[in-house]
Formats: structure tokens, C-alpha cells, sequence
């Protein structure tokens, strides 16, 4: 816990006075010190992704915003580098990191094609103890999958929505999310008031990871983007549930839309470096998912391979 530098300054003030009781002032000492830690406390931190990028003002206004509401709120950026109305990516990427933040952590994720339709806008509680603001496209599909759902509710953009900002339809992300989400950090509204409870929310379909006929079946939800490495929906434990071992030779197929993409063959290895330059190998990332690669080359620029809800791969092990 943080203990507020406000109250230092009447704690040392009390202690000037020339009084004869030590129980006394170690008691008044106590619950200035639990006050200013309970109060900050209550703050939560909020954890922002977009797909605006950084060329311009969109994320410092967001960030301004809720400065304005308290400016003593911790922001950080999960990533502003989604691409251009890609919910699914929005799903991953949330998913891929809120599991790492502490309970309460307020995500805002704003990927929002449909702004300024009838979507509607809603923050979520898992059972965590995470909250995530965003719209209710299916961008919390994989979080409701690895943490659970413990309510949902809609913003009510009657109270819940910068003020003079009531004629503007296309920057929900500042003007209602992100507005929201610092109130809610700094308690100044508390989960109940952000609006009604909702009885569902949307999701977004796509092939969940299993073996049929030994056969390991899954999804490509994203790319090791800054390196071309295919990342799938396949746990580890698959391999182990299928007895792999390292250096067994692995067969792969990769479609898209049911159309056949890629075909190939490679080995189950620890790292890049077990194999040739150039070759391809089969390995499990930092996120224990099942993942394809070319050593020191790029396996999606190469074969053409991208990732969403449409992609689904199919691995088996080769009879040697």
C-alpha cells in the first residue's frame, strides 16, 4: 500500500504538541496513517489499448481526460498498434496480458467499428477482479474464457459521459470509456453505477483447440508480430496428452475460410536455434501455446499465414 506524503505533515504536527500521553498519540498516529492508506487504496490502475496508433492526439486526449478526473491515477498503454477495427486482435491481446495485472485493474480497449451505432457500451468484472471498458463487439470473448465473468453492466451515458461531449458520436473512447474508467479508478462512482446489469454479451466464434483422432485441432489467434512466429490455441499439454517428444517430426496444415494454405512438415523443438537457418520447426512460446516458426526468418510473411477467428490449424505426428 501507498501511504499519502499529505498526512506526514499532521503527524509531525501532532507530535509538537507537548502532550503526556504516548498511548494516545501512537492511536492518533494509527488512523491518520490508516486513513491515507485506505483512500489510496481504493485507487485502481487502468491499462489502455486502441487501435488509434500514436500519429496523433487520440491517446493523450484519452490520458487527459482522466488526469482531469484525478490526476494522481496510474495510466499505462497495453498497446495502441491493434490493426484498424481488428476486435478479434482487440480479444487477443487483452487476453494475452490482463491475466498478468493485479485485481483491480481497469483495462480500456477500444477497437470500435460500430461507434456511434446501437452497440452498446459496457464494463465487465471477472472473477479475477479485473474490469474491462469497451464496446460489447466480442472483444471480451478470451478473457470471459480464462478468468470468467462475474457481471456485466452497461454504461449509462446519462451521467457516465464527459460533459459538453453529447453531440459528438465518434470518440466514445475519450468522451464515455475511458471517462468511465477513471471515475471508476479514482471511486468517485463505484461498479454499481456505471449503469444496468446485462443478462449476456457478445461473442466472437472461432475453432477452440482439441484432439480428434489424434489429431490436434485449434485457431491461429495471433502473430509474433515483430518476428513472423505463428502463434496457435494449442496448450502444451496437448503434445503431452499425445505423447510428443522433441525431435519428433510433426505434420501441419493451415487453413483459411476452409481453404487449404499451408502443408508442411517440421520437427517439435526447445527453440529456434535447434534447427538450420531458414527451416521451419514447431515449438511452444512464453504463452505455452503450440507455435510455428522459421529460424531467423519470418514464417507468415513467407507462407502467407495471418491470424483471426477464420484461421484454423490442424497438427499431427508423423509415423517415423
Amino acid at each position: 500500500m501507498s501511504f499519502n506524503p499529505k498526512c506526514a505533515y499532521f503527524v509531525s504536527a501532532f507530535f509538537s504538541f507537548n502532550t503526556t500521553s504516548n498511548m494516545i498519540r501512537y492511536i492518533f498516529t494509527c488512523l491518520i496513517i490508516f486513513i491515507a492508506t485506505i483512500g489510496y487504496a481504493q485507487k485502481k490502475m487502468i491499462l489502455i489499448q486502441s487501435d488509434f496508433g500514436l500519429k496523433d492526439g487520440a491517446v493523450a486526449e484519452m490520458k487527459g481526460v482522466a488526469m482531469s478526473i484525478d490526476e494522481t491515477l496510474k495510466i499505462f498503454d497495453l498497446t495502441h498498434e491493434i490493426p484498424a477495427y481488428n476486435i478479434w486482435q482487440a480479444a487477443y491481446r487483452l487476453n494475452q496480458t490482463l491475466p498478468y495485472w493485479p485485481a483491480g485493474t481497469i483495462a480500456v480497449s477500444i477497437v470500435d467499428p460500430g461507434v456511434g451505432t446501437n452497440r452498446k457500451s459496457i464494463v465487465a468484472k471477472t472473477k479475477k477482479g479485473h474490469y474491462i471498458v469497451t464496446p460489447d463487439n466480442g472483444t471480451i470473448t478470451l478473457i470471459a474464457e480464462t478468468e470468467d465473468i462475474e457481471a456485466v453492466r452497461e454504461i449509462d451515458e446519462s451521467i457516465n459521459r464527459r460533459s459538453g461531449s453529447e453531440k459528438s458520436y465518434t470518440f466514445h473512447g475519450r468522451d464515455v470509456y475511458v471517462f468511465t474508467a477513471a471515475k471508476l479508478a479514482s471511486g468517485a462512482i463505484t461498479y454499481e453505477q456505471v449503469g444496468p446489469l446485462l443478462n449476456d454479451f457478445q461473442k466472437i466464434n472461432y475453432p477452440i483447440c482439441r484432439i480428434e483422432n489424434g489429431i490436434l485441432k485449434g485457431n491461429i489467434p495471433a502473430l509474433d508480430v515483430q518476428y513472423g512466429n505463428v502463434w496457435t490455441n494449442i496448450s502444451s499439454m496437448y503434445l503431452d496428452q499425445l505423447q510428443v517428444k522433441k525431435g519428433d517430426l510433426m505434420q501441419v496444415l493451415i487453413r483459411y475460410n476452409n481453404e487449404l494454405a499451408y502443408t508442411g512438415k517440421m520437427p517439435y523443438c526447445s527453440s529456434f536455434g535447434n534447427v538450420k537457418k531458414g527451416q521451419p520447426l514447431l515449438y511452444v512460446n512464453s504463452l505455452m501455446q503450440v507455435s510455428l516458426a522459421l529460424n531467423q526468418g519470418d514464417f507468415s510473411k513467407t507462407y502467407h499465414i495471418d491470424c483471426g477467428a477464420e484461421w484454423d490449424i490442424e497438427i499431427r505426428k508423423v509415423n517415423q
